[in-house]
């Protein structure tokens, strides 16, 4: 298959395509005579599979493992082991993102608490925590 039918078959664009060969996602395919790249068949499940793990949060260095763990027909102890170290960190951003949003809450509480004030409470916050 020609880059183009990929890209199209696989739902992202020609760059993605390009990228992912230049991150070693996919491998580098063959060339014909015309210079035009000849993807393996495989290569539309394989970009559809890096799609679907970036959905669940995976980066691209740990969908990395997750291919060398489907290529190499890995234990479902192994593939189980990095799904549970990425369930970790979503639970560590949530609680960041909770931490962040707590403090949101309360600038904009002070804001509205101080809308007769000429400075506004969200950008004295701000500036207070300046390093």
């Amino acid at each position: 298959m020609r880059i183009g039918e990929v890209a199209t078959a696989a739902g992202v664009n020609i760059q993605t395509l390009r990228y992912y060969e230049r991150r070693g996602l996919l491998s580098a395919p063959r060339r014909r005579e015309s210079g035009y790249r000849e993807y393996a068949p495989n290569a539309v499940e394989l970009v559809r599979f890096v799609k679907h793990a970036q959905t669940l949060g995976f980066k691209l260095t740990e969908i990395e493992e997750l291919i060398a763990l489907r290529n190499h027909a890995s234990s479902c102890s192994e593939v189980r082991g990095v799904a549970a170290a990425k369930i970790s960190d979503i639970d560590e951003k949530i609680l960041q993102l909770s931490s962040i949003r707590d403090s949101l809450r309360m600038l904009v509480t002070a804001c509205i608490r101080s809308e007769s004030s000429e400075r506004c409470a969200i950008i004295e916050a701000l500036d207070e925590r300046r390093p």
